[in-house]
């Protein structure tokens, strides 16, 4: 309690919260606020958004090259905060001008030394929350507020650990938690002052700056709220709260309102970012209640963590993901019934300073995490950790990986209820499977590409249909704004949506192309210039106009049955047959023989096929697939290596089948491989040449490397697309590597996946409870993806395409199914019977994978601009 009597509230502002005029403006508005309701505000402050990256850049940057000059960089952190002084209306020299000569006379220690210890890197990173505090408190005293500035060294001190490795001491410190009648006194002579001061950073015994780990700003105002006694802390960041996921991945994601500090510190440990774990203990021990709020819109409540959450019984709040986790996997039958054996695998861990999450024994395994917010994964570090470890165990490194976890209280007692959640692991790789000992969560270790989509379709399970309740408050979609779409990406189909309205009037539903989004993307891949020759793959969409318009484009055509060799033929009969792949899996020996009469390249991915009929094959060239040993893909039935995948020769067959093929008399002139769709690493394809070439050594006559596609292509407007610059100047290194061969690729739905939308009308809404549909003229008869792969693709009201959203709906079709789903929790405007919807990113996999199940059609398809000189259909 203040001395005044008024309550103390300590309000924390992160990154984004101070990195504009704007949002000072919103700190000024709160601390008038808490003032006119009779509270004392204390305000703690991080570095403005991106410095502190900046900052450890610098170092990293010194302590490679001693001789590199820091001027730059100290110039564009100098200009950031010079710029947002001017627009603060803040002499900047004047009030940053001692806090940046500091920081060159760090940089300039770490120069002359050759590298950054630790305390040196401390005192760098400080000076991010020393130069936003400044501005900060200079524009809120020009605003009339009796702001003081502190320094929060001089209050906060680090609880050290001489034993500790030095990195830990400076960069991951920790303070102790309680009442401090000290800062109370000294604060207690001015009532009305507002005080600011940093996050993150605290002093040692010695007076050194020491900082408290990254989040730490979230930490340091706990601590400062327990030592004021404080009657509330807000934490106030770019989001209104903690949600059952995170809202930036899984937009139907609900606001949670209430919690108990378990709940939170669970979610928060699991992979919530809005707080930092280590926050939660100082406000636990003194009984102050969290608020969690937003800067970007202070009207909303937000999160409050309590002592007395609502207690609703055993339940789920929230599915969290937790990235970049490497997994330490220990085999031996030698701790089988031994005494000491984790004790001594663990005493490993901490000589290397290594700190352990999740843990799973066996009789004969131990397979742990490790969190890279906790610990230096430097590649040194793991192979050192290895090298001892492999004393008492085989041990091996599994990575990159990610924690889903189901959080929320007494989760052993729902374990009759979770088993169709569980589903969505079929056939999924998972490392590790743990339950909490607090009975607060289920974690699962998986393959870290595949994350995503399980947080997406295990929250579409448990909170698809959930209504808003005293626990559970918005959907994220619903919070943001009014989901206007002025905010949608320049698209082709919003310039066309006339055009395209006319022809859902006309004909309904109906798929509809854009050629010039075709020639684009061919562009983009003819761009590659290490691959010499580019072949659509035709299973994507076999439409004769999507083929005449690659075909323009200079692509070949790859085939994987009898019929799309026909198709290719048909739609352009005068097509050289050395533009055409034939690339079957389990094939008829015939289907191999036709092929060969055509004049097209063929491919063979079984020793057998050649072996007991070497006749199909005597005199012929061929490709051989290899199986790389593991796929890649958005999914795991687009993955297309691995042993759980039915295609390709493993690199040990090899041998088997350059020996049939001699028998035979084939000749083999190049090696194949594909790994899956959807792939987002840019370094897929030219790790993919390396194996390639190192394997065609034992072919002699291999003059061409078949890369595969997969190119991922974004699952929404907006998201993250594929580099493929970055693609290009990887697949550059490796072809430099590798000059003696011929470089081939295969895309197919980055070709054409953005060119096509789907056009459905209307038939139908409903309303159950929480639950809206909104029901169309067609479903997973036209567009099977999003119930085969859950895949997501962008839905609109192109009727209404500029109205605000107001509805939550699952977007279904009318099959006899209950999986005839083509988008869950999907943000519309209010939507009529009559309608016209879009379904965007559907020109690949669409059509082509269509059904007549219930003997109901699917969509037509019409081509736009299909001709280069003028439109066509």
């Amino acid at each position: 309690m203040a001395t005044s009597g008024r309550p103390w509230v300590v309000c924390k502002f992160g990154g984004t919260s101070v990195s504009s005029r704007a949002r000072w403006d919103t700190i000024a508005d709160v601390v008038r606020t808490h003032q006119s309701e009779g509270r004392h505000p204390f305000l703690v402050c991080s570095a403005v958004e991106g410095i502190s990256d900046q900052l450890g850049a610098l170092c990293r940057r010194l302590a490679a090259d001693a001789h590199g000059d820091p001027q730059s960089t100290l110039a564009t952190i100098r200009e950031r905060h010079r710029t947002l002084a001017r627009e603060l209306g803040v002499e900047a020299d004047a009030v940053l001008a001692s806090e940046m000569e500091r920081l060159e006379r760090w940089t300039e220690a770490i120069r002359d030394g050759g590298e950054a210890t630790p305390r040196q890197r401390a005192a760098v990173l400080a000076t991010g929350e020393l130069l936003s505090t400044r501005l900060g408190a200079a524009y809120l005293s020009a605003q009339g507020l009796p702001v003081q500035w502190l320094d929060a060294r001089e209050f906060l001190r680090a609880s050290g650990d001489s034993h500790a490795p030095p990195r830990r001491q400076y960069l991951q410190a920790s303070c102790t938690s309680h009442a401090d009648p000290v800062l109370q006194s000294h604060l207690a002579d001015t009532p009305e002052t507002v005080y600011l001061t940093q996050g993150f950073v605290a002093s040692n015994a010695l007076g050194e700056t020491v900082l408290l780990g990254r989040g730490g700003s979230d930490t340091s105002a706990a601590h400062f709220a327990a030592k004021l006694g404080a009657g509330r802390l807000e934490v106030w960041t770019d989001v209104p709260g903690l949600f059952t996921a995170n809202p930036r991945e899984v937009a139907s994601a609900r606001l949670l309102r209430r919690l108990d500090y378990d709940e939170a510190q669970e979610l928060a440990t699991m992979g919530g970012r809005v707080l930092h774990p280590r926050c939660l203990d100082p406000v636990r021990r003194h009984q102050i209640p969290l608020h969690i709020r937003s800067t970007e819109d202070p009207s909303l409540d937000g999160t409050v963590v309590t002592a007395d959450g609502l207690d609703t019984g055993p339940q789920v709040k929230a599915i969290s993901g937790k990235t970049d986790i490497t997994a330490v996997s220990m085999d031996t039958l030698g701790m089988w019934q031994e005494v000491g054996f984790l004790a001594d695998v663990f005493q490993v861990f901490k000589h290397h300073g290594l700190s352990v999450d999740l843990v799973a024994t066996s009789e004969a395994n131990v397979t742990v995490t490790l969190d890279p917010v906790a610990n230096a994964l430097d590649p040194e570090v793991l192979d050192r950790l290895l090298h001892d470890l492999n004393r008492y165990c085989d041990a091996e490194l599994i990575r990159p990986c990610a924690i889903v976890s189901l959080v929320g209280r007494r989760i052993r007692s729902l374990l009759n209820e979770l088993g169709p959640a569980f589903e969505v692991f079929d056939e999924q790789k998972v490392h590790l499977v743990t339950q909490a000992a607090s009975d607060l969560n289920m974690s699962f270790v998986v393959d870290e590409g595949q994350a995503p989509r399980l947080v997406r379709e295990l929250h579409a399970q448990f909170f698809g249909h959930r209504a808003p309740d005293a626990v559970f408050g918005l959907r994220w979609q619903e919070l943001v704004g009014d989901g206007s779409s002025d905010d949608t990406p320049d698209v082709w189909w919003r310039t066309r949506r006339e055009e395209l309205l006319r022809l859902a009037e006309e004909a309904s539903p109906r798929y509809v192309y854009d050629a010039d989004v075709m020639r684009a993307r061919s562009e983009d891949v003819q761009g590659l210039g290490p691959v010499d020759q580019a072949f659509y793959a035709v299973k994507a969409n076999p439409h004769p106009e999507v083929l005449r318009v690659l075909e323009r484009q200079g692509l070949g055509f790859e085939c994987v049955a009898p019929g799309e060799l026909d198709r290719v033929f048909e739609a352009l009969p005068g097509l050289d047959p050395a533009r055409v792949l034939f690339q079957p899996n389990f094939a008829a020996p015939s289907e191999y023989a036709d092929a060969f009469e055509r004049g097209v390249h063929v491919t063979v991915d079984n020793v057998q096929p050649v072996a007991e009929h070497p006749d199909v094959f005597a005199g012929e060239e061929l490709f051989v697939r290899v199986d790389p040993g593991q796929g890649d893909g958005h999914h795991r039935k687009v993955r297309t290596a691995g042993v759980q995948s039915k295609f390709g020769v493993v690199p040990d067959d090899l041998e088997r089948f350059r020996a049939a093929a001699e028998r035979a008399g084939a000749t083999v002139v190049g090696l194949h491989a594909h790994v899956g769709s959807g792939i987002t690493d840019e370094d897929t394809w030219a790790t993919l040449v390396d194996l390639l070439a190192n394997l065609a050594g034992a072919f002699p006559d291999v003059r061409t490397l078949n890369v595969g596609g997969g190119l991922g292509v974004p699952e929404a407007s907006g998201g993250r697309p594929l580099d493929l610059d970055t693609v290009g100047t990887v697949l550059r290194e490796a072809a430099d590597r590798h000059p003696q061969y011929a470089l081939w690729m295969e895309p197919g739905r980055y070709l054409v996946a953005e060119a096509g939308v789907l056009l459905a009308r209307v038939t139908q809404t409903k309303t159950k409870e929480a639950a809206a549909y909104v029901g169309l003229d067609t479903g997973m008869n036209s567009l099977l993806r999003p119930a085969l792969y859950g895949a997501h693709h962008e839905i609109v009201n192109l009727t209404r395409l500029d109205a605000a959203s107001s509805l939550t709906a699952d977007v279904v079709g009318p099959i006899c199914e209950t999986g005839d789903v083509l988008g869950h929790d999907r943000r519309l405007p209010p939507t009529e019977p009559g309608d016209t919807l879009l379904v965007a990113t559907t020109g690949a996999y669409g059509a082509s994978m269509s059904n007549r199940y219930n003997l109901r059609p699917p969509a037509d398809e019409t081509m736009l601009d299909a001709e280069a000189d003028g439109p066509g259909s």
